[in-house]
């Protein structure tokens, strides 16, 4: 089974770690964030998430971090050279839930289920409730009653 390790800006990482446990309780060990705390060297950054990553224990593991070319993702592609896993940005809650579902395929499955998951979790929504639309004039005013 390939473990999640997500990296993000404080306080991302573990926000989408909760958010996945919230959902799937019993994902909790396969589930590490960590999150890079602004002001700290990028090399105690990497030397800290290398410790971190390396307490996960599996053979393979699915880097997510948030945004290409941050100091997140600069140190995610620190921790994955040389080691079985794969590197992927962008990371949003449908792509975490998308791999905490499908952590026992193989790794590149799993990294085409994340990019999927996440590219179909962003949409536009049409708002079409009635309290999301704009009123005309000659509608009758709600508030007319309260003084």
């Amino acid at each position: 089974m390939n473990s999640i390790f997500i990296i993000a800006h404080a306080p991302l990482a573990r926000a989408l770690r909760e958010c996945a446990l919230h959902v799937f309780p019993d994902c909790a060990s396969g589930v590490v964030a960590f999150d890079v705390q602004p002001h700290l060297p990028p090399e105690e950054t990497l030397a800290a998430a290398r410790i971190a990553m390396a307490q996960m224990g599996t053979d393979s593991t699915l880097v997510l971090t948030d945004v290409f070319g941050a100091t997140p993702c600069n140190v995610a592609q620190k921790l994955v050279d040389g080691v079985n896993s794969r590197l992927i940005t962008g990371v949003n809650l449908p792509m975490v839930l998308r791999t905490v579902c499908y952590c026992h395929e193989p790794l590149d499955a799993l990294v085409s289920r994340a990019v999927i998951g996440g590219t179909q979790g962003v949409m536009q929504v049409a708002v079409t409730a009635p309290q999301n639309q704009t009123r005309k004039p000659h509608d009758q005013d709600l508030d007319d009653h309260q003084q």
